[in-house]
């Protein structure tokens, strides 16, 4: 891991909860990271998350995100980064969820390009990693473009956009919609047994910059069983942010 890399354990003010007092077990940086949110209603929402974790709701509405990165400075706490499963590109499909109070996310599925990274994230943390071609260009004008594309027969998903971020870095006010959809500090997921796991996070309140989005095809959602509305995502668009991971314990 290069020097570059800050460790935002210093500074907690903004957690809805206190840090963990184990030590964290990994870090990562999000770069690049797009955030793409469709409502959904609840029931057919209901109807896809275990219904060992509660939904959580914005004013009775559930929402589904799609967010392509790059992920960069991957390596486990006392290690350094190993080659080839450092540094690849991601994309996952997410819901917004609640265990005992603490509000979180819920993974239908997260696509890299690194096998090696797909193998030990399944094994750790029991999420639905799969593996992808995937591919990431930087313009000279700054825009990105990003494809990804998942073969694995019924659960085949492709994703192709171009995007760029536009105007100032903002931070999401509190009791707003931004701030409900980004500011989330844990996952959930489920075992093979049915119990549900936390893998608390930290990380500086999100940069966000409005975006301006080019979608060519989107079938990550579908391949989820999820529909999405007839209208254009709410979006936003995060540089980079340094983030730790702590190891899932059993909630439920």
């Amino acid at each position: 891991m290069s020097s570059d890399f800050v460790d935002p354990t210093p500074n907690v003010a903004h957690r809805p909860w206190p840090l963990p007092k184990r030590p964290w077990m990994m870090t990562q940086r999000w770069s690049d990271l797009l955030f793409l949110h469709w409502p959904v209603p609840k029931d057919a929402m209901r109807a896809l998350v275990p219904r060992n974790i509660d939904l959580d709701l914005w004013h009775d509405t559930a929402y589904v995100s799609v967010t392509p990165l790059w992920i960069s400075h991957l390596r486990l706490r006392g290690m350094p980064p190993l080659p080839w499963t450092s540094e690849f590109a991601e994309i996952n499909v997410r819901t917004y969820v609640s265990v005992d109070g603490r509000g979180g996310v819920y993974f239908f599925s997260l696509d890299a390009a690194r096998m090696l990274a797909v193998i030990g994230a399944r094994a750790s943390f029991n999420l639905p990693y799969y593996h992808a071609q995937m591919s990431v260009r930087h313009s000279a004008s700054g825009s990105i473009d990003y494809e990804s594309r998942r073969n694995e027969g019924e659960r085949a998903a492709t994703f192709s956009a171009t995007y760029a971020p536009v105007g100032p870095i903002t931070h999401a006010e509190r009791n707003t919609l931004d701030h409900w959809l980004t500011e989330r500090y844990c996952l959930y997921a489920v075992d093979s047994r049915g119990g549900v796991h936390r893998a608390e996070i930290h990380h500086d309140p999100w940069p966000l910059q409005s975006a301006r989005v080019v979608v060519r095809e989107n079938t990550m959602t579908a391949a989820a069983g999820i529909t999405l509305p007839d209208v254009a995502p709410r979006s936003s668009f995060a540089r980079s942010l340094d983030v730790v991971v702590w190891n899932k314990e059993r909630v439920r």
